[in-house]
């Protein structure tokens, strides 16, 4: 799994899409409490996979991107709570677990791919 740099590696541009898309569903929600928590966990993703490539060792990258999936499941609890309290319609909401889940998975391949 050669790659030039960590924008090459579909588990982060798919990652940035995410957040790219959190922004874009919550611009108009007035609860920026749970706004600002869910925009914070969907950068979060994409910014550990990137800063854990840039790392100096293995073991500091599978680190981060432990980190990455750990935001990848917080996002998800965040939208179902957004769904329960109707600031995400249901069919929205259902596209937005299933994503983070998905990334979550390739998450986990790459981690497994760089422990051995």
């Amino acid at each position: 799994m050669a790659y030039g740099s960590f924008e090459d590696l579909e588990v982060w541009k798919r990652a940035c899409q995410l957040a790219v898309r959190m922004y874009e569903l919550l611009r108009e929600c007035k609860d920026y409490g749970l706004k600002g928590q869910m925009t914070r966990a969907a950068v979060s993703v994409a910014s550990n996979i990137a800063e854990g490539a840039e790392r100096d060792s293995r073991a500091e990258y599978v680190r981060f991107l432990h980190i990455a999936k750990g935001s990848a499941a917080e996002l998800r609890t965040q939208v179902y709570i957004a769904q329960r309290i109707g600031v995400l319609p249901d069919p929205e909401a259902q596209s937005l677990i299933a994503e983070p889940k998905e990334i979550s998975s390739m998450l986990h391949g790459l981690i497994k791919y760089l422990k051995t």
